[in-house]
């Protein structure tokens, strides 16, 4: 299959028969768990919405695990380095081996995200890395994914400078953007995600 008829059909219908099969044998059992855990830990609302820049510039709001306590600054963004001391005990473990981004599947689902794909960035973020990284907004007409080569490298930036090497990762998808590319990235997260390797 090619790529414009990857893009048009394939990449969808995998996204759709894929994210069912996580949501019907893992979520079905795993959230529940989860949701209690989440909730004795943080005593808040187990599911955390975040307004991310999608495909063409389309928002939509991304769907977590909460692993972190109160509300970040709105207008001022923070990266993750500076927001260690809102997570949980419960969010370190959750964040390790990616739980907390289980529940995007659900995005996926709804169209909003695919399984693989430049990472939803927020507004701010996405406009600084465009302004260093011009080419960047050529992966902005794709869906941000729920991985992506630069999350298996990086996962959780802690400064401009990581985000944009991150970036550079997710800018080499433009160009092996196929089945097979996607299946590669999926097997390594999930290498990562047993093992423990996020950060």
């Amino acid at each position: 299959m090619n790529k414009t008829l990857y893009l048009k059909y394939g990449k969808r219908i995998f996204d759709l028969m894929f994210s069912l099969f996580i949501l019907v044998f893992v979520l079905s059992w795993l959230s529940p768990l989860i949701a209690i855990i989440v909730y004795i830990d943080s005593n808040e609302f187990v599911f955390y919405y975040q307004k991310r820049v999608g495909a063409n510039g389309k928002s939509f709001k991304i769907i977590k695990f909460r692993s972190m306590k109160g509300v970040p600054p709105t207008n001022d963004p923070l990266l993750s380095s500076e927001e260690r001391d809102r997570i949980t005990r419960l969010g370190y473990f959750i964040r390790k081996y990616r739980i907390d981004e289980f529940p995007q599947f659900f995005n996926v689902l709804k169209g909003e995200m695919s399984l693989v794909g430049p990472r939803p960035e927020r507004q701010q973020f996405l406009t600084q890395i465009i302004q260093y990284l011009p080419k960047y907004q050529e992966l902005q007409e794709l869906k941000p994914g729920i991985t992506s080569l630069g999350q298996i490298r990086f996962g959780y930036a802690d400064s401009l400078e990581e985000m944009l090497r991150r970036a550079r990762y997710d800018l080499k998808y433009l160009n092996n953007l196929n089945f097979r590319t996607d299946c590669k990235i999926i097997f390594a997260t999930i290498w990562v995600v047993l093992s423990g390797k996020g950060k």
